[in-house]
């Protein structure tokens, strides 16, 4: 337990009543309130796992003594500190004691409080889009939730400085130490972007314990230090109002510096101890024994064992001290000490995390804060100081509904047929600076983030243009450079974000922004750009977003092992079938520059609004010749070809006489096409099908076997019946990502790809080595028996 709590601000010596927006706070109203929210958080979990028949006998698990760690805190801020504006992301294993506090200030019927885990019931941990009570910010995968409301401040701040409306408040991330653990977490600290967010701030449970152990070495002054050096406002809640006067005693400095330097295993230890025993083991074997042990004989055996576990993050008094305290001008974090499993009987225990309490101990729980079993879900009775203070607690915090704003309408096509040779990179800058000038309303909504890789994701254009957003005006001092290609114009009005090299903190900042709409009632149109070998890097917390209900496209580009001079370390191999299996988005690979404009902007369309969903573009920097796009000159043929494109694919290359069907996705369009022609001179004919979605076409086969709602119309089109032939597959990417169409019409299939890590060279030589060449397609197609051995 080494740290002291003189650490940038520790909880005022005499705790003080505390106060709350609007006038004084009674602690013995909120210290009843509190009991009753760790009673309905316990019998939430206990119903769940005793109570609720349970047939198929799995475990349904709870979390009672993490929840408890929680209580307290949560209660003196939802009790004594919240205001209407401010918003919680709470730790994945409090979420009952979130409920608690929901339903105690009517925002939750109690019928859910029996349905824990069930389904359609209680989720497993806060989520916004499924629990049917008021959740600000979805956690579950560690780390995550405890960086959401950074991103959420920073999002918040763009929509008012670009559109206003999206009010004020405080951004809380509540979190387990355990959790700090998470890179994401240290990712985010360090991002140059947040030290000027004053709006967040971070309460740590610091219970010392996680899942499996108690944590033998963590160092509150060690964390403390790297907060205070990223900036941070670092304010200590260590000791409680009984701990504190009991220092104050002649002996107390004594006992103080025993507890401080104590080793967190064997203060953890000493919670489970008799008052006999602490009587013997709390006084050590130091200089201080006789001063410490004449101090605790003062004491009776019941205030022996609860003083050592009075924590300041138990006292109410202190707790709402310490967020009187915050400082809103930087990020602030609050240690707050905590027992895990406080006022339960698994209290301390190591093994205590997914622990339940038995019938009995129930019993004995309920007698103690003075609840009734028999009636669990009993309210304070009506007019009693409790109802009082929940019922303004109520009022207090309730929200207007904000209507969302009906998302800026999108054109379907910008009416320009690329020529000459590009790549899909290349197009995409296009594209943003096309929707400026023919939709500058929609324009305006865009807002790019990139993890520093702006210029070499060909976004430099589209950046001169709209300039980068800073909260404040900056000055450019290279903007009378006449060698400066790239201008970095910081300004409010700005509509790209520039963070640090971290991808995780780049999608989770980019989930944020595709839930203003929800949230703020401000549709935008967020896009990240990052490489795309590391798409897997950021995928779980950008994953985490679109299931939070954040909608936004993310672009990786470069990919494949077109990067060839690259070598393996940059050449993507899994992220196409990534985008084919992530729930809540869209996968795209464009061959053509034409398709990427196209499916840009249907993914655009498909933003900000209820029932929308994300995107993935996986993007090359290969240049394509584009006329092998064949794009037709007639309106409805190309309009024709648009609907085929954003749905999935098309037919590029008919044949009079196909012996076979070549499947063909992105970059290696050219290849494709360059084996047709072989073997055409061969005498084999084939069709090629350019898929722009393997994501779609695969839910459309779905759709077909009836497996889930939606059009199959594409399949017919790109695949029809009567040509059904033996189908060779090709992409600069995994080949199972297309594999599955040979199911379409139950065809002999080839599937070609990249299925091991790529090394340095050219895209022929590299292409050469992974069998993706025209020479690995014609051999492909004479494998499956054509008519030519």
């Amino acid at each position: 337990m080494r740290t002291t709590d003189d650490v940038t601000g520790a909880a005022s010596a005499g705790g003080g009543a505390g106060t709350c927006p609007g006038g004084s706070l009674d602690l013995e109203t909120l210290a009843a309130v509190e009991r009753r929210v760790l009673w309905l958080a316990t019998s939430v979990i206990d119903h769940a796992n005793r109570v609720r028949p349970n047939p198929s006998g799995l475990k349904v698990g709870g979390h009672q003594a993490s929840s408890a760690s929680m209580t307290s805190i949560m209660t003196a801020l939802w009790f004594a500190q919240l205001g209407r504006e401010d918003r919680v992301s709470v730790k994945p294993h409090a979420s009952p004691v979130l409920h608690a506090v929901n339903y105690l200030l009517g925002e939750l019927d109690e019928s859910y409080l029996t349905t824990l885990r069930s389904f359609g019931g209680l989720q497993s941990y806060p989520s916004r889009e499924k629990d049917p009570d008021p959740v600000d910010y979805s956690t579950g995968s560690v780390g995550i939730g405890a960086t959401a409301p950074i991103w959420g401040a920073l999002a918040r701040r763009f929509v008012n400085t670009r559109f206003g409306g999206g009010g004020s408040g405080r951004q809380y991330a509540l979190l387990g130490d355990a959790e700090l653990d998470e890179g994401a977490c240290w990712e985010a600290v360090l991002d140059p972007a947040v030290a000027d967010l004053g709006e967040v701030v971070w309460v740590v449970d610091f219970n010392r314990q996680s899942l499996d152990r108690v944590v033998p070495n963590i160092s509150a002054t060690r964390l403390q230090g790297m907060f205070a050096a990223a900036g941070w406002q670092v304010i200590t809640v260590k000791y409680g109002r009984l701990l504190r006067e009991l220092f104050a005693r002649p002996g107390g400095d004594a006992l103080r510096a025993r507890i401080d330097e104590m080793t967190n295993p064997e203060y953890q230890r000493l919670l489970r101890c008799s008052a006999d025993q602490l009587r013997e083991r709390l006084p050590g074997s130091g200089p201080g024994r006789e001063t410490i042990a004449g101090l605790l004989s003062q004491l009776d055996d019941r205030a022996v064992v609860a003083v050592l576990r009075n924590l300041g993050g138990h006292d109410l008094g202190a707790l709402t001290d310490a967020f009187a305290r915050i400082d809103d001008t930087r990020p602030t974090v609050v240690f707050a000490y905590t027992v895990k499993g406080h006022g339960l009987p698994t209290a301390g225990h190591p093994q205590n995390h997914s622990a339940l309490l038995t019938g009995e101990q129930m019993q004995q729980l309920a007698e103690r804060v003075g609840a009734d079993p028999a009636d669990p879900w009993a309210r304070f009775p009506e007019g009693s100081a409790e109802a009082v203070l929940c019922e303004r607690t109520a009022a207090r915090l309730r929200r207007e509904d904000r209507r969302p704003q009906q998302p800026p309408s999108l054109p379907e096509d910008f009416g320009r047929t690329p020529s000459g040779k590009g790549s899909t990179q290349q197009a995409l800058g296009r594209a943003l600076l096309d929707l400026t000038r023919q939709a500058p309303q929609a324009a305006r909504h865009v807002v790019t983030v990139c993890p520093d890789v702006a210029s070499t994701t060909n976004l430099g254009g589209w950046l001169n243009k709209v300039g980068t957003w800073s909260p404040t005006q900056r000055r450019d001092w290279f903007a009378d450079d006449a060698e400066t290609i790239l201008h970095w114009r910081e300004q409010p009005g700005g509509q790209h974000i520039e963070l640090g090299i971290a991808e995780t903190n780049l999608v989770g900042l980019l989930g944020e922004l595709g839930a203003t709409w929800s949230r703020w009632g401000t549709p935008l149109l967020p896009i990240g750009v990052v490489y795309d070998p590391f798409v897997g890097r950021a995928l779980e917390p950008w994953s985490f977003g679109m299931y939070a209900g954040g909608q936004s496209i993310l672009v990786g580009t470069p990919s494949g092992v077109s990067l060839a001079p690259e070598g393996g370390a940059h050449q993507s191999v899994i992220t196409p079938s990534i985008g084919l299996e992530q729930p809540g988005c869209t996968s795209y690979e464009p061959a053509f520059a034409l398709d990427v404009e196209w499916c840009l902007l249907a993914a655009l369309a498909n933003l900000g609004r209820p029932g929308g969903s994300s995107a993935y573009l996986r993007l090359s920097t290969r240049a394509v010749d584009q006329a092998l796009a064949h794009v037709p000159a007639d309106s409805a043929a190309r309009e024709r070809r648009r609907k085929q494109s954003v749905a999935g694919g098309y037919l590029l290359r008919r044949h009079h006489d196909p012996a076979l069907t070549i499947a063909v996705t992105g970059a290696m369009v050219t290849e494709a096409l360059a084996a047709a022609d072989r073997l055409d001179q061969l005498g084999v004919g084939a069709d090629v099908v350019c898929v722009t979605s393997p994501d779609l076409l695969f839910r459309a086969v779905q759709a077909r076997q009836g497996l889930q709602d939606g059009p199959d119309w594409i399949l017919d089109q790109t695949f029809p019946r009567e040509r059904a032939r033996p189908l060779v597959t090709v992409l600069d990417g995994h080949p199972h990502t297309l594999a599955f169409l040979a199911g379409v019409n139950g065809m002999a299939c080839r599937a070609l790809g990249v299925t091991g890590f790529g090394q340095s060279g050219s895209p022929e030589e590299v292409y050469r080595y992974h069998g993706i060449d025209s020479d690995g397609i014609v051999a492909a197609a004479l494998d499956l028996g054509t008519g030519l051995r």
